[in-house]
Formats: structure tokens, sequence, C-alpha cells
């Protein structure tokens, strides 16, 4: 009885190990199947699936600069980078339609960038201060266009107090005699910089500087200025016309700032004599009139006619050495005397703008030294160049006013804003 029992447990047990290996091997099995199963359409798609691309960075062009000098030719330029006689002429060919480089200049600057292995892709010429020629190869041929020299522009504003002139006053605020000479430029209508400045006279200026690759290269423009002149302020404004993109400056009430006459033929200057009906001259020792103001400078100092008008005299005549003579509108008329020589291309006959160059400074006929002696007529009759206030040109055309107003009366607010408020906001700024 007992032998049979324990029989039975044995088996039980026998059975329960083969029902416990056949569930594991059962399982394995239907991973196995399940895993393959899913594996196959994987394996297939990937067989379809496009390749991927790998991108792969350009290497980077060497660039070489190369400053034209006086007498430099296209070739003397390129001979260096292995151009033949037959490549130079198939550039010049091919660029001719956009720019002919027969005209490069002295003094601009060429890039050439050349792969690793010497093989020059492209060329770049600066035609002037705002624009580029970009010249490309390809496939044998050369292409080209025209670009805008990518300048990042940012505003900026300076105060200033003038101590002993103008230049040192700007340069003591760590900016450059351009920007200095711009701001006269401005107000060279209303104020002879030497003449009319007086120690603690005061100026503003909000104004562009130019950046190319993080460096300054220079100013654009003066967007707004004050001037304090012995008490009177001035103010100028920027503007430029929505419809035909020109620009000029006006006061708050939209004024030209633009006169009949500028104050003074030269720029920054010494008055040595002046408008004078009994003046003892400095040669013949005899008292005589002296209608004309005499502004000392070195020799060579550029001379600029005051106003537009033509030229009716040019030459030498007596005492007053080489001189030109220029009549202008509402019968005013002006002299310079004593010039060294002529701006190439001024002749009789010849129309000139107000501001432009016409001579040099000298010291011709009846003088003690360097000098020019400025002169004006109206109806043929001698007055003061220091006491004359000539009339403004056309105000801003009225259906611009109010737009002209909101922007000035902006630029306003600025100047009297503290400029350590005005510095955070706009230092940075690009318009």
């Amino acid at each position: 009885m007992k032998v049979k029992i324990k029989t039975y447990k044995k088996k039980r047990k026998s059975q329960r190990i083969h029902l416990l290996l056949f569930i594991f091997l059962s399982f394995s099995l239907f991973l196995i199947l399940s895993f393959l199963h899913k594996e196959e359409p994987l394996l297939e798609e990937k067989k379809d699936a496009p390749r991927l691309k790998i991108a792969v960075s350009p290497q980077p062009l060497n660039e070489n600069k190369e400053t034209i000098q006086k007498g430099m030719t296209l070739s003397d330029i390129l001979f260096p980078y292995n151009f033949s006689p037959a490549e130079i002429h198939d550039l010049r060919k091919d660029i001719k339609p956009v720019y002919d480089l027969a005209k490069i200049k002295a003094g601009q600057e060429l890039r050439i960038y050349s792969s690793q292995q010497g093989e020059v892709v492209s060329l770049e010429y600066d035609i002037d201060e705002e624009n580029y020629l970009h010249i490309q190869k390809k496939e044998g041929t050369y292409t080209a266009d025209i670009k805008k020299i990518p300048y990042e522009i940012k505003f900026k504003m300076i105060w200033g107090i003038i101590e002993d002139n103008l230049i040192s006053a700007v340069k003591k605020e760590n900016e450059g005699v351009i920007l200095a000479i711009n701001l006269a430029d401005l107000f060279a209508w209303d104020i002879d910089f030497y003449a009319d400045l007086r120690r603690g006279d005061s100026f503003k200026i909000i104004f562009e500087k130019k950046y190319l690759r993080g460096e300054l290269v220079g100013y654009r423009n003066i967007i707004a200025a004050e001037f304090i002149n012995q008490g009177k302020q001035f103010l100028a404004f920027r503007y430029t016309y929505p419809d035909t993109k020109e620009s000029d400056y006006f006061n708050p009430d939209g004024g030209s700032l633009r006169k009949e006459f500028l104050k003074s033929p030269i720029r920054y200057t010494r008055i040595t004599s002046r408008f004078n009906l009994r003046r003892l001259h400095p040669i013949r020792k005899v008292f005589r009139p002296h209608y004309g103001v005499d502004y000392a400078a070195r020799i060579g100092t550029p001379v600029q006619v005051t106003a537009d008008g033509t030229i009716t005299f040019v030459g030498k005549k007596g005492a007053s050495g080489r001189m030109i003579r220029i009549r202008h509108k509402n019968r005013y008329e002006t002299m310079y005397l004593h010039l060294r020589n002529f701006e190439k291309g001024i002749k009789k006959g010849k129309k000139v703008k107000g501001g432009q160059r016409i001579a040099y400074v000298g010291s011709s006929g009846e003088s003690t030294g360097p000098h020019l002696d400025y002169r004006i007529k109206r109806d043929g009759k001698y007055i003061n160049p220091l006491a004359f206030n000539p009339k403004p040109v056309k105000p801003l055309r009225a259906e611009f006013l109010e737009d002209f107003k909101r922007m000035s009366g902006n630029y306003f607010l600025y100047f009297e804003a503290p400029l350590i408020i005005f510095s955070y906001f706009c230092n940075s700024a690009t318009p």
C-alpha cells in the first residue's frame, strides 16, 4: 500500500516537470518567431530607403588683399596668381558688360579668393565707398555683378563744449576730424567756424557710424545736430523725401539750412583783415578802402565758391594777382584774390555750385603772405561779407511737413534727454 502511494507521487512530479519544460520551450519559440516576424519588414524597408547624404562642409577659401598702386595694371596684380595673358584677356572680356576692369583705380582694394589648391575662384574690387564688384569663376567663364558693401550702421550721440576750436572739441569726445568737418559744413550757411566761434559754444550731434566686419571704417550721415553759437541756437534735422529719396537738412519749422551764400570760402582759418573803408595798406603804407575780408591760410588750402553762379573771369589782374570773379543770381558777384592756382576745369563761362572747390590759396599780386581776399558785390557795390545775411533757399515741401515735424520732434527729445539714457538706447541701434 505504501509502495503504491509512493509511485503515484513520483509520476505526478515527473509530469509537472515535463509540463513546465513544454511551456518554457513553447514560450521561447513564440518569442523567436515573433522577433523574426517583426524584423523582416524592417529589413525590407532598409532596402528601399534612400541612403543618407552626409553634408561635407566646403573648404575655406584663402583671401589675399591687394592695394592697387599707381601705374599698376590688372596683369601686374594677377600674374603672381598664375593667370596667363589669355586668361586675363578672357576675364576682361567676360566682365566688361558689367564693369570695365581697365578703370581700376590706384588706392582701391582688390580681394582674391582661392581654393586650398591655389585655384582662384572669385575676386572682389571696391568700386567706391558704397559698391563693390563681385566676380565668380564657373566652368572656365567669369560672371560678375555689382553689390552694395554690407556696412553695419550704428547710431551715436555726443555732446561737446568749445574751448579753442571745433576739431579739438570733437576729438575730445573720441571722434574723428571728419565728423567735425561735416558738422561745420552743415552749419556753414549760418556760422563762420573761425570768425564766429566763441569759447563756451556747445554742440550735440546724432550721427551714423559705419562698420565693416566689426571694424569702424568711417562716418555716414549726421541725422540731427544742435549748435549754440554766442547764445543763439541752431538746429538741423536730416529728412529724406519718401518719393524722390533726396535728402536735405531743415530747421524745426521746415526751413532749409542752405542759403544763397556760404559764410566763408575757406574752412578753419583765421581772419587777418576785415572789411574797412579806411585801412592802412600793408605794402603801400597809405590809407585806402579794403573791400574784402582776408583769410590767412597755408599755401594750397582749398578755396570754395560761396554760392551757385557762373564764372566771368579767371586769370591775373594787377595787384589782385591770380583771381576768379563769379556772377550769382539777384545781382550778386563774388571775387577770390591772391590765388596760387585754379582747380582743374575752372574757366570763364563755367557754371559752379555753392561749396565747389575752385582754387587754392596763394600769395600772388600785392601780398605780404599766403591768404585769400574774399569780396562780395551787389548791384556793382561792395558789401561787408561778415555782415551779409543771405536768404534761405526753398523750404521743405508742404505735403511732408507733418511727417518731418514728427520725426524731428523725436530727435529733439534726444537732445533734451540725459546723455546716458540716449547712449543706452541708441549706441547699438541700426537704422
